[in-house]
C-alpha cells in the first residue's frame, strides 16, 4: 500500500479485515492502561500503555500496518498522529476502540 493509502483511522471490521486477510501484515497496537487490559483484550495485540509509546518508538515495526486501539479512539488517534509525526506511514486509529469491537466483532470482549 501507498504511504499515502493508510488511512488516519479505520472502522473495526476494516481492521479486523485486514488482520484476517493477511497474518503478518498487520498487528494492533494496544495504547490503553494494564488495568484496562485486565478486563479486556484482543488476541494477539501488542499492549503499550499510550504515555510508553514514544520511549518503544524504536521497536515498533515500520513492516507492518499498525493498528492503534484504545477504548473508544481517541487515545489511539493521539498515537496514530505522534507515530505519523514519527515517521510512520503505515499507521490507522482504530475508530470505536475496544468499545466498538466488542460490539461489531466479538461479542465475547467484555465491556467496560
Amino acid at each position: 500500500m501507498e504511504p499515502t493509502a493508510y488511512p488516519l483511522e479505520l472502522t473495526v471490521a476494516e481492521a479486523h479485515a485486514l488482520l484476517a486477510a493477511g497474518p503478518g501484515q498487520a498487528l494492533i497496537l494496544d495504547v490503553r492502561e494494564p488495568d484496562e487490559l485486565a478486563v479486556a483484550q484482543v488476541e494477539g495485540a501488542r499492549a503499550i500503555p499510550m504515555r510508553q509509546v514514544p520511549a518503544h518508538v524504536d521497536s515498533l515495526p515500520r513492516d507492518r500496518h499498525l493498528l492503534v486501539l484504545c477504548h473508544h479512539g481517541q487515545r489511539s488517534l493521539r498515537v496514530t498522529h505522534f507515530l505519523r509525526d514519527h515517521g510512520f506511514a503505515a499507521v490507522s486509529s482504530i475508530a470505536g476502540g475496544i468499545e466498538a469491537w466488542a460490539v461489531e466483532i466479538d461479542p465475547a470482549v467484555p465491556r467496560y
